[in-house]
C-alpha cells in the first residue's frame, strides 16, 4: 500500500484553523495546535452564549413590564394574570416595547386587565 502524503490538505486544515484564530493573544493566533484548542473553546462559548441570550432578553422583558405595571399601581404577576384572563395574544417581548415606547397605551394596558 503506498503512502499517502497530505501536504496540501493538513496544510489547508490548519490554515483554516489560524484563520479562524485571528485577532487571539500570542500563541493562541500563531501555534496549530494552541489555536484549535482556543478556537474549539471559543465555539463552545459562542455555543452557550447563543441559549444564554433568549434567557437573559426574556428577564430583560420581563423586568420592563414589571417596572411600568408597578408605575401603573399593579404587580407583574397580577398584570400578567389579567392579560390571561382576557385572552391577550400579546408575549412579553410585544408587552415590554409598548412599555418602553408607548407608557400611555400600556397604563391603558393595565387598567383594561385590572376590569373583570
Amino acid at each position: 500500500m503506498p503512502r499517502v502524503r497530505r501536504g496540501f490538505k493538513a496544510r489547508r486544515r490548519r490554515n483554516k484553523v489560524l484563520k479562524k484564530a485571528k485577532g487571539y493573544y500570542a500563541a493562541r493566533h500563531r501555534l496549530v495546535r494552541t489555536a484549535m484548542e482556543a478556537v474549539d473553546k471559543a465555539l463552545q462559548h459562542a455555543y452557550v452564549g447563543r441559549k444564554l441570550k433568549k434567557r437573559d432578553f426574556r428577564a430583560l422583558w420581563q423586568t420592563r413590564i414589571s417596572a411600568a405595571a408597578k408605575a401603573n399601581g399593579t404587580s407583574f404577576s397580577k398584570f400578567m394574570g389579567g392579560l390571561k384572563k382576557k385572552s391577550s395574544l400579546l408575549d412579553r417581548k410585544v408587552l415590554s416595547e409598548i412599555a418602553v415606547r408607548y407608557p400611555q397605551d400600556f397604563a391603558a394596558m393595565v387598567e383594561w386587565s385590572k376590569a373583570n
